[in-house]
């Protein structure tokens, strides 16, 4: 368990807070690309770590990500026209670039005031890989703005990935402690038929080339052990069940700093999945959603499955909300539940959010009771606590030096019990944390 004093530094991100702090020294997520789908298309409220802010494409297709309040009379800019490459203000016609200069004053008198003093706040923003992303950490000439991570969904042409996000009604720590703890899939998961396929079909996991042992192992060894090993961009968290004669069956998942996590669930030629739990609020995150594969195009028919609520996609309305989730009880059917599925409630996106939502928009960690499970969950805390201790006093973190070390994979694999995790990921991925940028003309040992 934590003390309320860590659990409070664990979890609060707004301005000036320590975790805050260390997570505005990463580029994060904070929209997807398709919210804003053209230049000079309107403008989109963006709320990120308790932090109001507009987000614009302007007329040469740059992202704007600045104050929405207009410094003249504190109009708000999202009802302001998009225009010729800014902002204006419907108020009195200020008008604001990318960079949130103030580029016309239409409405004083030349010479009233210096234009060139009036600013609104921006924050460098960048459009990659399906996203956009944005950096909200101090600049100066000691603290240069750092490249985007080098996650591989984004160094693939785009017909090989798919994005998505969804809301979810809890504190983004929790969100994403239950996206690392791999151990509770042999419950929250699980559908208690006899008939395995059923099974498959229940978790919505049976993706093409699943193994076919895969629910009988997680089905028996409900206790799998942890072996976790820190790297660059975070750590390597490796849960070995229990499979036939001497063989282990692995489930390895990934977490990148600050807040990115990647599943344990592929097989070779399947589909890789990850997550990216980003704080609006203390009670409510964004979870960024990404698919790829790197040795084909995602098809339509994958596509429109993770449309209609597959794997780490739920049912969506039109606002990027679950159908099942807090409000109705995450649509749980109580016969269901008697008749075979652990949870009644369907869908494994829907089952996280239901038990993740249920601690408490924001989880009391000083009442837990932490077991040989619960390690991966033990060693996250760790790193980003003392990581934000780390930012708290002006240390650099080798993270931040290291967008090469977020080019890795995760997955699942079968091995004799005498190797060892960094064994099965050299046979696995040819690198004992993962690290597939050689792939992509990145340093071959993922060194820099």
């Amino acid at each position: 368990m934590l003390t309320a004093r860590d659990n409070d530094l664990l979890t609060q991100t707004g301005p000036g807070t320590p975790m805050g702090d260390l997570f505005r020294r990463f580029w994060i997520p904070v929209l997807l690309a398709e919210e804003l789908p053209g230049p000079d298309c309107p403008p989109v409220r963006v709320k990120l770590m308790n932090e109001e802010l507009l987000a614009f494409r302007d007329t040469e297709g740059r992202i704007g990500l600045i104050d929405p309040v207009c410094p003249h009379r504190g109009a708000h800019l999202f009802f302001g026209r998009n225009e010729h490459s800014g902002i204006r203000c419907a108020y009195h016609g200020w008008k604001f670039d990318v960079s949130g200069a103030c580029v016309d004053m239409p409405s004083s008198p030349a010479g009233a005031q210096s234009q060139a003093r009036i600013h609104v706040k921006s924050y460098p923003a960048r459009d990659w890989a399906g996203l956009i992303w944005a950096y909200l950490g101090k600049r100066d000439a000691r603290t240069p703005l750092p490249a985007l991570p080098s996650m591989e969904f984004g160094l693939l042409p785009a017909e090989h990935r798919f994005v998505s996000k969804k809301l979810q009604e809890c504190n983004w720590a929790q969100a994403c402690e239950g996206g690392l703890d791999t151990a509770h899939f042999s419950f929250l998961h699980m559908d208690t038929s006899e008939d395995e396929e059923q099974v498959m079909r229940a978790m919505s996991n049976a993706e093409a080339g699943t193994h076919e042992n895969l629910v009988r192992w997680l089905r028996n060894d409900g206790a799998p052990v942890f072996t976790i090993q820190e790297h660059p961009a975070g750590l390597l968290l490796g849960a070995a069940r229990r499979a036939d004669g001497d063989d282990l069956y692995w489930r390895i998942s990934q977490f990148l700093m600050p807040c990115h996590g990647l599943t344990p669930n592929a097989f070779p030629g399947q589909n890789y999945h990850g997550q990216t739990w980003v704080p609006i609020d203390d009670h409510h995150c964004w979870v960024y959603c990404y698919s790829w594969n790197p040795e084909r195009p995602i098809s339509e028919q994958e596509r429109q499955r993770f449309r209609q609520g597959f794997s780490i996609y739920p049912r969506l309305d039109d606002d990027w909300r679950p159908l099942a989730r807090r409000d109705n009880d995450y649509l749980i059917d109580r016969a269901a539940q008697k008749k075979g599925s652990f949870t009644g409630i369907s869908g494994v996106s829907e089952q996280d959010a239901c038990i993740q939502d249920s601690q408490g928009s924001i989880a009391d960690r000083t009442r837990e009771n932490l077991g040989p499970t619960d390690l991966g969950i033990v060693r996250f805390r760790r790193v980003m606590l003392n990581a934000a201790r780390q930012v708290a006093e002006n240390q650099p973190l080798e993270a931040w030096r290291r967008p090469d070390a977020y080019a890795v994979r995760s997955g699942g694999a079968v091995a004799p019990r005498n190797r060892s995790l960094g064994q099965v990921m050299e046979e696995r991925f040819g690198h004992p944390y993962g690290y597939v940028g050689n792939l992509y003309g990145l340093p071959s040992d993922g060194k820099s």
